[in-house]
């Protein structure tokens, strides 16, 4: 998990081929006036789920993690809580994998929580395990998915 504030995103660019095209879209404000749903960014690649959501509190915000998407999670407003635990450890499944939502659930409590303030990205790798909404109150905040996977091109 990598915590850091947008205008500082330009750093974590390199570290898959399509980071810059989210950054892009999150500090262009492309996201700003959209209402709550999901948007393409670059197809299935690359997209943005906006939401205007009630923090759940620590209690009630299960660890769960992606295998085939990355998560930058952008907090545009509000108090946004979220845990942290490594998902390569022996984590106890609450909710097996369901490929058609990219998403799995733990009974494991999270190893550490971590404030992201507005303006502020949490980076979240297959590998973390993230409970998000844990604050209190309202929090806008934009999730762009990113594929994980990258094809390769050939020419022969």
């Amino acid at each position: 998990m990598i915590l850091d504030r947008l205008d500082r995103a330009e750093r974590w660019q390199a570290l898959h081929p399509r980071f810059k095209k989210a950054f892009d879209f999150l500090r262009q404000g492309a996201w700003e006036g959209l209402s709550p749903g999901r948007y393409p960014v670059e197809g299935d690649l690359v997209y943005a789920l906006v939401g205007d959501d009630q923090g759940r509190g620590r209690e009630a915000s299960p660890l769960e993690a992606h295998r085939e998407y990355i998560d930058i999670q952008y907090v545009v407003a509000g108090d946004e809580w979220i845990g942290w635990h490594a998902a390569d450890e022996q984590l106890r499944i609450r909710d097996a994998y369901d490929p058609a939502r990219d998403i799995m659930f733990f009974n494991d409590l999270p190893a550490s929580w971590v404030r992201i303030p507005p303006g502020c990205f949490a980076l979240l790798f297959p590998e973390d395990a993230h409970a998000p909404l844990a604050g209190a109150g309202r929090v806008r905040k934009v999730v762009l998915k990113i594929k994980a996977s990258v094809t390769k091109c050939t020419s022969e």
